[in-house]
This record gives structure tokens, C-alpha cells and sequence, in this order.
């Protein structure tokens, strides 16, 4: 059976992980384990994280795992480090991930599960920028900024993908032990999406809507000047991978 591992990267979402979790392990079609790579949050989400584990582990089967990081922050590492437990230490052999604020909707993430193991994709990619996908979460200025840069990222990158800033992925093993993650934060996703297709792997969008955080504070971007900062990373990001590095 192919085991899922979803890893979820936190920080300050007490208020979200516990049913971030129970909809992600609720909605699974295959054997699926929740990680929480939690950077030491000081609202105490990794207590929230072991009261629910008590719920769903048992002595032989482990559901939901906790690693709490205190010498490392970080969205990307965050993410690599989930990944690198998942492969090495569970077995995984599919790994998704996903923000932890339930602006992107657990039940979806059985979708992309779906399209690899039933349509034999390589990485499946939740996207707000195909046919039935929608970004209701952020106001017109976020939304503006992330229509522009993913349009870029097309023109020069591609069209195998269209919403390379998604941050809302599930891909297979083989995907992740051949390319690492690379970057500090959303970045990450349009190089690690360039590259997984100049590698030959196999990319599908699947649409989703992404709707306003549950609860807690937004860590995408507080103002302008905020998005304009993480925007340049995101256009100096696509300029390096046209050029081929």
C-alpha cells in the first residue's frame, strides 16, 4: 500500500493544527500520517499537536508525529525537514504539504493524492490560477501581484504549471530524494516546480480554492512593502532559473 505523509510546517496556529490535522487524516484514500515540524511556537501548537496524536496513534501504528525545532526557523527548511523525516525515517512514498492556517482546504489534499496514484503524476499541484481554481482569501492587491508573477513564471519557465507560487504539493518520493528544496520562502516552489519539469517528471494541476486563514496572524504579508520585498525574491527567482541555474 502507498503510504502519504503530509507534513505541516507551524508557527503560532494552536487555533488551526488541530483540525488542519483531523481533515487532512479524515479525508485520506491511502494509509496517511500527519508531521508537524513545529518551530518552536510559543502559543503552544505543539501541545495541541500531542493531544491530538494521543487520539489517533495507537502502540502499532503512529498517525500523527510531532518534531518541534529549536535551533532552525524557517518556511523552506521547515518543509525539507518534514520531507527528509518522511522519506528516511517513515518510508513515504508520497509526501504533501500544505500552509497550516486551513486557507487551503484539507479535504483537497486527497485530490492530489489521487492524481498520482490514479492518474500516475509525478507531482501534483493544487492551483488557484486554472479553470475552477479561485483565490478568495486575499484582497486585490496580493491577488494582482500573485496573478502577475505567476504569468512571468509561465512565459519564461512554462506553461506545465501555472500557479508556481502554490505552496499547496504532493509528489512522489522519487521527486524528493532527486531535488531538494532551495530558497527562504514561497520561492522555493517556482524553482523546485521549474525543475521538476526540466527533470522529465510528470506535473497535473489540480484546482482548488483558496479561502481566507482561520484563525491567527498572516505570515504571507502584513502590507505593500511586504509583498513587494517577497515579490522581488519571487521575480529573481524566475530570472535565475531562465537563465538555467
Amino acid at each position: 500500500m502507498t503510504l502519504v505523509c503530509t507534513v505541516l510546517p507551524t508557527y503560532n496556529e494552536r487555533d488551526n493544527i488541530a483540525a488542519l490535522i483531523e481533515g487532512v487524516l479524515t479525508n485520506a484514500v491511502t494509509p496517511h500520517m500527519v508531521l508537524v515540524v513545529d518551530d518552536n511556537s510559543p502559543d503552544g501548537t505543539a501541545d495541541v499537536v500531542r493531544t491530538v496524536a494521543n487520539r489517533y496513534n495507537t502502540p502499532n501504528v503512529q498517525r500523527v508525529a510531532l518534531y518541534v525545532r529549536t535551533g532552525q526557523k524557517g518556511l523552506t527548511s521547515a518543509i525539507q525537514c518534514g520531507i527528509d523525516f518522511a522519506l528516511e525515517s517513515f518510508g513515504a512514498d508520497i509526501v504533501t504539504w500544505m500552509d497550516c492556517d486551513l486557507s487551503m482546504p484539507p479535504a483537497d489534499v486527497a485530490r492530489l493524492v489521487r492524481t498520482i496514484v490514479e492518474e500516475g503524476a509525478d507531482v501534483a499541484v493544487g492551483s488557484r490560477w486554472v479553470e475552477g481554481g479561485d483565490d478568495v482569501a486575499h484582497g486585490v492587491m496580493a491577488r494582482t501581484l500573485s496573478y502577475v508573477i505567476n504569468r512571468c513564471a509561465v512565459a519564461l519557465l512554462g506553461d506545465q504549471v501555472h500557479d508556481y507560487t502554490s505552496g499547496f504539493i504532493a509528489a512522489r518520493a522519487k521527486v524528493l530524494r532527486a531535488l531538494r528544496l532551495r530558497g527562504d520562502y514561497g520561492e522555493y516552489c517556482i524553482d523546485l516546480l521549474a525543475r521538476a519539469a526540466r527533470s522529465g517528471f510528470t506535473l497535473v494541476e489540480v484546482s482548488y480554492t483558496c479561502v481566507p486563514r482561520n484563525a491567527g496572524e498572516s505570515k504571507t504579508g502584513v502590507n505593500l512593502w511586504d509583498y513587494l520585498v517577497k515579490g522581488r525574491k519571487y521575480v529573481a527567482t524566475i530570472w535565475r532559473l531562465r537563465k538555467g541555474n
